[in-house]
């Protein structure tokens, strides 16, 4: 749904495409293979997310079509994955971030004998015209609750010819507000905030978030992004996106 007056656009969790397989289930927020909808274009450089479950057993391989920065985020059990011949692995509290060229086929596998995964998929699309692979496994702690912990991206863009794309992970207590700044980079360039609800539920934006429901903003000003957790053990997923 499209909220006109404010530019905002939420993803309800029950009105996302599904692709299912006996071995695999998918859940896109973005049109993906044979999901289409119209209010699910990309947004900005963001143009998929895609909540992942792999039964035992099973391995998924995806291929980009252009330069891309991947994020695999572990959600319930670690995952394998392996590209340009390269195997790794990733347990809850690590996200996998690979810079790929166009072109780059990579495999997700669940490892266990008898338990299933869940997993989080980010594609953003990424400006550099000779992007080379790289691979960073980055660790973060849930313990810390009531912060917005930085996951990935750059703190300063003062001398970026693109401005990078930040994530911010937080674990909330019930009523425990936060607050994120909002601070376009250049003048040409907007700021967009997607917000992704893991667990729990929040207000956000004065908007009401359940499990996996989604929230984007566009600003083309300095503001801030007001939120507050209504359940314990509320964990937010803040992506700020740069639009040209």
């Amino acid at each position: 749904m499209m909220d006109t007056q404010t530019q905002a656009q939420i993803y309800l969790a029950d009105q996302r495409g599904c692709s299912e397989t006996p071995f695999f289930r998918s859940y896109h927020t973005f049109n993906f293979g044979p999901y289409t909808a119209e209010d699910r274009e990309p947004f900005g450089p963001l143009h998929l997310l895609n909540d992942d479950t792999l039964r035992v057993g099973a391995s998924l391989t995806m291929r980009v079509e252009q330069p891309t920065t991947v994020v695999l985020f572990p959600v319930m059990g670690g995952l394998e994955y392996t590209v340009d011949g390269s195997i790794d692995f990733l347990e809850p509290g690590q996200l996998g971030v690979l810079a790929v060229p166009t072109g780059t086929t990579y495999s997700v596998s669940n490892p266990y004998e008898q338990e299933q995964i869940n997993f989080l998929q980010l594609w953003l699309t990424n400006p550099s015209d000779d992007l080379q692979l790289t691979i960073d496994q980055i660790p973060f702690d849930l313990t810390t609750i009531n912060t917005l912990l930085p996951i990935f991206g750059s703190t300063n863009l003062d001398h970026s010819d693109h401005p990078t794309v930040k994530g911010f992970i937080g674990r909330y207590t019930g009523r425990q507000e936060g607050t994120y700044p909002i601070a376009p980079a250049a003048e040409l360039v907007d700021t967009g905030m997607f917000v992704f609800v893991l667990q729990g539920a929040f207000e956000v934006a004065n908007r009401l978030l359940h499990a996996k429901d989604s929230l984007s903003l566009r600003y083309n000003q300095p503001d801030q992004l007001e939120f507050e957790a209504l359940s314990n053990d509320a964990i937010i997923l803040l992506l700020e996106l740069p639009f040209r």
